[in-house]
C-alpha cells in the first residue's frame, strides 16, 4: 500500500470512530411538565385510622384469612394477590362456587391513597372497601356480619388479636374493626419505583427512552387525569370523551347514583405498576398494553397514536413499576380452628 492509499485508510478510520462514539441527543424534561406529579408518600396515612403495629399485624393475618368466605376458599388475596402485584391477571375474578363478577379486580397496592375506591366509587376508603367483597355472594358470599363475627370469635388467636389491635374495647371483635384492621394492613402498602427518584432529582432514574415516553405522555394529554403521586385515582371520568366507548353494558357510577349525570363515569385508575396488572379497564377487556395506550388515546382524547408513539409511551410507563415489600406481604400462618369454627359452606 502507497503512503497516499494508508493515509486515505487512516482518515477513514479516525472517522468512522468518530461516529461510532457520537452519543445521541439527551432528552430534556421540562420542569413544568413535572409540577403536576409527585413521588409516592411512605405510608397513606388515616386521621379516621391511625395505624398500628398491633392493627396491621391482625390485618395481615385477615387479608389472607379464606375462612372469611362462606366456602373457607376465597380471601381478599385471592383476587389481589400481593406477590403478583396486588391484581391476579384475570378480566374478572373468580368468587364464591366460581362465580364471576362483572368487573376487573384492581390492585391494592397504593390504592389507600385513591380518592374513592372500586371503579364506581361507592367506597371513600379502603376500610370501607374491607366490608363489601366478605357479603358479596357472587365474592366471598357470606351470610352476615354475625356469622364473620362467629367464626372470629371462635379462634382464640384471633380474639386475642382483636384485643390487642383495639385496647380498651369491651367488644373489640366487630365487623367494622376487621375492615380497620385490613385498612391499616394496606395502607402501607406502597411501591416506590424509579420514576419516584426521577421526581427526587436523580435523572439517571430513567433511560433516554423513558423520558421521552414521558415527554410522548404529557404532549398527549394523558397527564389531564393521570397525575398526582398516584397518576389517577383522584377523579371520576367518562368512559368515551371523543368517542363511544365500545361497549355500554357497564353504565359505571350511574348504577350507584341513579344520576344520568354518572352514565359510563369511571374512577380514573392509577398507573402505578400498570405494566403487571393486566388487563386493563373496568371490564378487563384489553390484555395489551399497548394497546390500552392507543385506545385511551382513542376514545378520550382523540388522538390516534402509532405503534411508535404507544411503544415510547409504554417506555416510560415500566418506569412507574415499583418494589414489592416482600418481607412486609409475607403471609402469616393461620390460627386453627376449633370445634366452634363454623364449618365451609360450598352450597
Amino acid at each position: 500500500m502507497t503512503c497516499a492509499r494508508m493515509a486515505v485508510a487512516s482518515a477513514g478510520l479516525l472517522m468512522g470512530l468518530a461516529c461510532s462514539t457520537t452519543e445521541k441527543p439527551k432528552v430534556e424534561v421540562e420542569a413544568s411538565k413535572l409540577r403536576m406529579f409527585k413521588p409516592l408518600p411512605a405510608v397513606m396515612e388515616s386521621a379516621a385510622n391511625p395505624i398500628t403495629e398491633q392493627k396491621v399485624a391482625l390485618g395481615r393475618m385477615l387479608y389472607y384469612e379464606p375462612r372469611l368466605s362462606k366456602a373457607q376458599d376465597v380471601s381478599c388475596n385471592t383476587c389481589h394477590p400481593l406477590d403478583r402485584y396486588g391484581a391476579d391477571g384475570e378480566p374478572t375474578s373468580d368468587g364464591h362456587k366460581g362465580q364471576r363478577g362483572a368487573r376487573n379486580s384492581p390492585t391494592v397496592y397504593n390504592a389507600a391513597g385513591h380518592f374513592a375506591q372500586f371503579w364506581d366509587g361507592r367506597a371513600p376508603t379502603v376500610e370501607e372497601q374491607a366490608k363489601g367483597p366478605v357479603m358479596n355472594p357472587i365474592e366471598m358470599a357470606m351470610p352476615s356480619e354475625q356469622h364473620v363475627i362467629a367464626v372470629l370469635k371462635s379462634i382464640p388467636e384471633y380474639v386475642q388479636a382483636f384485643q390487642k389491635a383495639f385496647p380498651g374495647e369491651k367488644d373489640p371483635v366487630t365487623y367494622d374493626n376487621m375492615a380497620l384492621a385490613i385498612g391499616a394492613f394496606e395502607r402501607r402498602l406502597v411501591t416506590p419505583a424509579r420514576w419516584d427518584s426521577f421526581l427526587a432529582g436523580e435523572s439517571g432514574a430513567l433511560t433516554e427512552a423513558e423520558k421521552a415516553g414521558f415527554n410522548r405522555f404529557v404532549e398527549t394529554g394523558c397527564h389531564s387525569c393521570h397525575s398526582g403521586a398516584y397518576l389517577g385515582g383522584s377523579m371520576f371520568q367518562r368512559a368515551g370523551i371523543a368517542k363511544p366507548w365500545p361497549s355500554a353494558a357497564d353504565q359505571g357510577r350511574f348504577q350507584v347514583t341513579k344520576d344520568d349525570a354518572d352514565r359510563m363515569m369511571f374512577k380514573v385508575p392509577s398507573l402505578r405498576n400498570i405494566e403487571k396488572t393486566a388487563p386493563y379497564f373496568h371490564d378487563g377487556s384489553v390484555g395489551s398494553l399497548e394497546a390500552a395506550v392507543k385506545a385511551m388515546a382513542d376514545n378520550q382524547l382523540g388522538r390516534e397514536l402509532t405503534g411508535e408513539e404507544a411503544a415510547s409511551i409504554v417506555a416510560w410507563l415500566q418506569s412507574l413499576t415499583g418494589e414489592i415489600p416482600a418481607d412486609y406481604i409475607k403471609q402469616p400462618a393461620p390460627p386453627p380452628s376449633t370445634p366452634r369454627t363454623p364449618k365451609a359452606d360450598k352450597s
